[in-house]
């Protein structure tokens, strides 16, 4: 039952935000009893930190997978960006802001965790790209990968992009091909500037 719980928690966390949703919501949308709740979890806080790292694990799994089946680091950057906006892209709501104001200290924790978590996976990325010529060879990978995630913490900083200003897609996008254009050689342009062309045209 705390596995359900915590899963049918996430994602009501995602959908409609960690401050919004009220422990009488999870009982009602479960048909529990909020008894049943606090049986496994002493409070919301304690609820919304096993929310959140189970959240963390999954998209930590799904990201790793991408890194790892894909090929072309280029494209993979872009299936993750994916993975990011579904998690970070609800913009009524805004479960990461709501997150970063309401509950610091959660999102301080997941923020420490994320560097050794994925950090060696986009690490292999980057070399990846630069065994295929996509990249430049002299790169200083462990160098542009802490610079990559401390730009991409940036970009959830509610003082920085505030959600009612600035779409997380849109941010997150042009944060990729930002990174990309610093490090790519003359084919990896060309393959980022078709394949900018071709999503473009899709739009």
């Amino acid at each position: 039952m705390k596995k359900e719980i915590v899963q049918k928690a996430a994602y009501l966390f995602l959908q409609f935000g960690y401050k919004s949703v009220t422990m009488d919501d999870l009982a009602e949308q479960m048909r529990i009893s909020k008894k049943t709740i606090y049986t496994y979890f002493d409070d919301k806080t304690s609820l919304i930190r096993a929310s959140v790292w189970y959240i963390f694990d999954e998209v930590k799994t799904k990201i790793i997978s991408v890194q790892e089946s894909m090929e072309n680091p280029i494209e993979a950057l872009y299936e993750i960006k994916k993975i990011a906006v579904e998690v970070l892209g609800n913009k009524d709501k805004s479960p990461q802001y709501q997150l970063q104001k309401y509950y610091p200290n959660i999102y301080t924790e997941v923020r420490k965790k994320e560097l050794s978590a994925l950090g060696n996976s986009f690490e292999m990325s980057l070399k990846k790209g630069m065994k295929s010529g996509l990249f430049r060879p002299s790169l200083d990978t462990h160098f542009i990968t802490l610079i990559y995630f401390n730009g991409f913490r940036g970009l959830r900083d509610i003082e920085l992009f505030p959600p009612e200003e600035y779409d997380i897609d849109q941010i997150i996008g042009k944060f990729i091909d930002y990174h990309l254009r610093a490090i790519v050689t003359t084919k990896g342009l060309k393959f980022l500037e078709n394949h900018n062309t071709t999503k473009s045209h899709e739009n």
